[in-house]
This record gives structure tokens, C-alpha cells and sequence, in this order.
């Protein structure tokens, strides 16, 4: 679940700073590439390893995110509808439950085909880096507001 909320955090960020100033937002690609970099850097994966690795990963982080934005659209139109009913949100709130599980399910289904390229440490490793790589993105879009 916190996995969860750093995806959205770091979703947010990156259309806040886009909001601010579009000149300075990365595009989807640079985002992922300077992701790629300090995963590999902190993380200590070779060029083959990474070779492997990434294709998976953000694969993943593409399956994520389609279930996310979906989430997202329905807690948007309850948000701006006047006439949400008391099941339509009792609906609502169970689907975000139950998109929170299903990508707690896809990350465990990811975690084995991880294991088939890295080594329990370096798996272990890149998730302490996606971590890090999130809050010193949060880090950056504080400062870009001040």
C-alpha cells in the first residue's frame, strides 16, 4: 500500500510541476529514463541486468497506473456529481479497495518474474531506491513551489 501512495505521489508532483511551469516538466520518457538511471545507480545493477530488469518494471508501472487513472476518474465524478448516492459511494470506496489489491496482487506477480533476473539483494535494493528516487522527487517539486 505505501508503494501505492508513492506511485500517486510521484504522479502528482510531476503534474504539479507541469502546472507551474511546462518549460521544466520532464515528459513521460525522461522521467522514466532519470528513474532508470538512479534505480541502476543505487541499486547496483549491470547493463545486463538492467536489460532485463526494466522492460519488466515498467511494464508494471504502466498496469499501475492504467488501474490508478481509472480509480482516479471514479472518485472525480463522485467528487464533481451533486447526486452521488450514499451506494454509489459505498461502490466507489470498495473499488478503490479493491484497486489498491488488485496492484498489491500485480506487484507480487512482478516480484517473481523479478526474481528470475535478480537476486534477492538487488530487488531488495531497488525497492530502497524507488523509495529514496520518490522523496527526493517530493523534495523537488517543494522547492519548485517556494
Amino acid at each position: 500500500m505505501n508503494r501505492f501512495f508513492i506511485i500517486i505521489a510521484m504522479l502528482i508532483s510531476c503534474l504539479a510541476i507541469q502546472a507551474q511551469d511546462k518549460k521544466e516538466c520532464m515528459s513521460k520518457e525522461q522521467f522514466r529514463e532519470r528513474q532508470k538511471q538512479y534505480l541502476v545507480e543505487k541499486a547496483g545493477l549491470t547493463q545486463e541486468e538492467a536489460a532485463k530488469f526494466f522492460p519488466l518494471y515498467f511494464e508494471l508501472q504502466d498496469k499501475k497506473f492504467s488501474y490508478n487513472k481509472d480509480m482516479w476518474d471514479k472518485i472525480r465524478k463522485a467528487k464533481d456529481g451533486n447526486n452521488v448516492t450514499d451506494a454509489e459511494y459505498s461502490r466507489i470506496t470498495e473499488d478503490v479497495i479493491k484497486t489498491r489489491l488488485t496492484i498489491d496482487e500485480l506487484e507480487l506477480e512482478y516480484l517473481g518474474k523479478y526474481k528470475k533476473v535478480l537476486s534477492p539483494k538487488k530487488i531488495y535494493n531497488i525497492q530502497r531506491a524507488e523509495m529514496k528516487f520518490s522523496r527526493e522527487l517530493l523534495k523537488g517539486a517543494g522547492k519548485h513551489k517556494k
